[in-house]
């Protein structure tokens, strides 16, 4: 069982799957967020955007209607990334939206809305810094590669900025779920940053890639896959696969690689962050909202699945299979899908593409007294049977002609339905 917090955190387990926003400048030249660090333009060259920033067609309204389309319950939203532009009015830059044409708080605007809404709200906030004069751009990682005349590198001085910034973001804008830090390259720790940031708002929840050890754990794009979680997890992942800000010529993960992804982080106990970068305009381009859209009709056929309940992949998430002819005897994975459990019953996870049209749950060996394929609501037919693969062992379970070939666009999850000796 995941270890909880046993306190106001613990809300993180019951939200299991939000909407991840990388929205600044960058949505110009709409070519990547780290435009500055992987593409061919300076510094003063981008700084400029800021005299182009004028996203009339921003409605936060319309993100937050999107998200719960898509059967998401929170948003994060990256106040600061890299380049160091905020997305709010911030009293200690003019680095800022509020110097932009456009001359509003987006952040501000936002966070209205999700108060309003009742919709949690997460903050990203960048540890990096490209603009900054005191940030030490040293040529690591996610850094510009050295100081440009002028800069006064003084990793102390960048601190207390980020310090003053922090309580503004945890101050001004109401009720926020999540600090979200991001890439720590200067490995400069301090507790007192989270302590300062519980103590603006007791509950918080903070991720891992801070100054100092955070509550949950934040993985990228592709996670190896598993049984379960160890610890409170929230993958991450962008609706394209180059970038995480808008890009005009993206290349697009297929809805099904997606709803996958989602599958198996929620299937081990995971939460998902799932990403769309809105345009300049501030609008979120229509083939991402119709993505966000099909997943979101297939997770709400399947979200019982994922809440309120636990990984139960140890009682029989996969089949091994002798290698026939091996002189060395040995085992290949045929079926791996996962299990998650809430009391007495059983859901099964085809987070992979079936080969056949039955699942054997080896080394379950007990028929349920209902099996339902959540997708479609049909009832699938079970039996416990001697199989020729596992001829020198029992008999297992199998869950039976399952509409493999008319299910080849989405995840198949089915409701396995037990007595009260489920746990026997």
């Amino acid at each position: 069982m995941m270890p909880k917090f046993h306190d106001a955190r613990d809300r993180f387990f019951d939200l299991r799957y939000g909407l991840f926003i990388h929205w600044g400048l960058y949505a110009i030249p709409a070519w990547h967020e780290q435009v500055l660090w992987r593409g061919n333009v300076t510094r003063k060259q981008y700084e400029q955007l800021m005299h182009e920033f004028n996203p009339v067609k921003f409605d936060p309204e319309a993100w937050l209607d999107l998200a719960e389309e898509a059967g998401m319950q929170y948003i994060c939203f990256t106040t600061k990334h890299h380049d160091g532009f905020c997305m709010w009015d911030s009293a200690h830059t003019a680095y800022k939206v509020t110097n932009t044409p456009y001359g509003a708080d987006i952040l501000a605007k936002l966070a209205e809305a999700c108060n309003r809404r009742g919709f949690p709200l997460s903050l990203y906030y960048s540890l990096p810094d490209w603009h900054h004069p005191n940030y030490p751009n040293s040529g690591r990682h996610h850094e510009m590669f050295g100081p440009r005349p002028g800069d006064e590198p003084d990793l102390l001085r960048y601190y207390d900025y980020v310090e003053k910034q922090i309580r503004e973001l945890l101050t001004n804008y109401g009720p926020i779920y999540q600090l979200f830090w991001d890439v720590n390259v200067a490995e400069h720790y301090d507790p007192k940053l989270n302590e300062l940031a519980r103590s603006l708002q007791p509950g918080l929840l903070i991720n891992d890639r801070g100054p100092d050890k955070g509550d949950y754990s934040t993985p990228e794009r592709h996670v190896p896959d598993g049984f379960a979680f160890r610890t409170p997890t929230e993958a991450c992942q962008s609706l394209g696969r180059e970038s995480w800000g808008y890009r005009e010529d993206e290349d697009y993960y297929s809805d099904k690689y997606l709803m996958q992804s989602i599958d198996k982080i929620m299937a081990m106990g995971g939460n998902y962050l799932l990403n769309a970068g809105p345009k300049a305009d501030g609008t979120i381009d229509e083939q991402n909202a119709a993505t966000l859209r099909r997943i979101g009709k297939w997770y709400r056929t399947v979200k019982e699945a994922f809440v309120g309940a636990e990984p139960a992949s140890f009682m029989g998430g996969y089949d091994e299979i002798p290698r026939i002819g091996s002189p060395e005897g040995g085992v290949t994975v045929r079926e791996h899908v996962l299990l998650t459990r809430k009391g007495n019953t059983i859901y099964v996870h085809a987070y992979r593409d079936l080969q056949s049209d039955t699942i054997v749950l080896r080394p379950l060996a007990r028929k349920p007294k209902r099996a339902v394929l959540l997708n479609t609501g049909q009832e699938l037919e079970t039996s416990v049977d001697q199989l020729p693969w596992f001829w020198r062992e029992r008999p297992y379970l199998r869950i039976r002609d399952i509409p493999v070939n008319e299910l080849t666009g989405e995840v198949p999850v089915v409701r396995l339905e037990f007595g009260e000796d489920a746990v026997e």
